[in-house]
């Protein structure tokens, strides 16, 4: 078995050895298209944290990063175009923000041993390393999501929901589709009643799913959206006063764009999330001095602390803690993406990393295992507050159901191994 190497012993390693490649990461961003409002703070905050790297540290370990972007237009096509332009160049690991993208691309990564990230998207039963090998989702997928709305309201409920309504308000897609099943059994488990509202792409019309909703009266409502769909839904609750604090949003519906436009209607609505809000970080001080005030920053610099901005930020800087796990598995400093699915299967985030990242309590602490590629899918809660116009995290990352997630995780993920002939096991 390799050795570890210390911080010293890679420094004296890389300054022994020849000049290496760059460390690439592709970025499928939309910064076009209809999702372009979430796309563009993402595509930001993942490419300054590198840039940060570049500047600040020379690298990772020594190697400078190098970021190759492409611009998918949230299109499923296109993202697989990007992918096959760009895996040539020596990728480590991709990041396609796309559930889409994510389904088409998971058998392309396994046959290229190139690893994928899909960070709180994706296919959730990824999460079963032994058959998804090169998928990872980390720290939390949608059906910890649906969970950590269920654990919120039966906090809120002293812990019974039972005879309550719930309704889910959905992107009428694979995406949207998601948590369905997961909110189906935690209904059943919990004994709340659970309505389907179908959204169509791209999410301008549900006068209809709010009609009923009014007439139903569900006692709390759930959104799994995206793009114009989150606007137009905030404003209809508005629009029927439906009490804002009892309509609770995924974290792909909860960022700042989603509730602004609905000024002080959207006061008091919530989403769970999977990191923390805001720009009180000294990673973010970083940001502004070594690469915004120095004009490498990718956009105009005013995104940061933005809720999309942190998670592409958080994205890059798990990628970035993978790398360094792998280097010090391999003892190089000059990673493959082997290597680097490698250094992604043995992850460890401990708040003591997070502080030295100046990042202290920015998400969850988790470990990543060649069994679980999800991590223990730890959910928070974020509240927005139109007077101040920002997100405040109202609750800790909690727990969510391991019991009924974990049987639906086996159960898919079964599922596929069959349809696909893959022999479960880890390696």
């Amino acid at each position: 078995m390799k050795m570890k190497l210390t911080t010293l012993a890679l420094s004296a390693l890389m300054a022994a050895g020849p000049a290496m490649a760059d460390l690439v990461f592709p970025s499928l961003s939309y910064r076009t298209g209809p999702y372009a409002a979430g796309g563009i703070p993402f595509a930001d905050g993942y490419a300054d944290y590198f840039t940060l790297l570049n500047e600040r540290d020379g690298g990772i370990g020594g190697v400078m990063t190098k970021l190759i972007e492409c611009e998918t237009g949230y299109n499923t096509e296109k993202g697989v175009e990007c992918y096959e332009s760009t895996k040539g160049e020596g990728a480590l690991v991709y990041q396609p923000l796309s559930t889409g993208i994510t389904y088409q691309l998971i058998p392309k990564v396994t046959a290229d041993n190139i690893p994928m990230h899909t960070m709180g998207y994706g296919r959730t039963s990824a999460a079963n390393g032994e058959v998804f090998s090169n998928v990872f989702n980390y720290p939390a997928n949608y059906w910890n999501g649906a969970s950590g709305v269920v654990n919120y309201l039966l906090e809120l409920n002293d812990g019974d929901i039972k005879g309550k309504k719930l309704a889910l308000v959905y992107h009428n897609s694979a995406y949207g589709k998601e948590p369905i099943r997961t909110l189906e059994e935690l209904a059943e488990k919990h004994g709340f009643e659970l309505s389907l509202l179908p959204v169509d792409h791209p999410g301008q019309e549900q006068k209809s799913q709010w009609l009923q909703i009014r007439r139903e009266r569900p006692d709390y409502v759930t959104m799994w959206g995206w793009g114009v769909m989150n606007q137009v839904a905030i404003q209809e609750a508005a629009n029927i006063r439906f009490p804002m604090e009892n309509f609770i949003g995924v974290w792909w519906s909860g960022a700042e764009h989603d509730v602004m436009s609905a000024g002080d209607a959207a006061n008091g609505y919530k989403a769970v999330t999977f990191h923390n809000v805001g720009r009180d970080f000294p990673v973010f001080n970083h940001i502004q001095k070594y690469v915004v005030d120095t004009g490498k920053a990718a956009g105009a610099g005013d995104q940061i602390g933005t809720v999309l901005y942190n998670r592409g930020m958080y994205a890059a800087m798990l990628a970035a803690e993978a790398v360094k796990t792998a280097q010090g598995i391999h003892g190089t400093a000059d990673i493959d993406a082997a290597m680097m699915r490698d250094g992604m299967q043995a992850l460890e985030m401990n708040e003591a990393k997070m502080v030295d990242l100046g990042m202290p309590n920015f998400g969850p602490t988790f470990n990543v295992s060649c069994e679980n590629h999800g991590g223990p899918g730890l959910v928070g809660v974020t509240q927005w507050d139109a007077s101040s116009q920002t997100w405040s995290l109202i609750s800790d990352f909690k727990a969510t159901d391991g019991d009924v997630i974990g049987a639906l995780v086996a159960e898919d993920s079964s599922a596929y191994a069959a349809e696909n002939n893959i022999t479960s096991g880890c390696n």
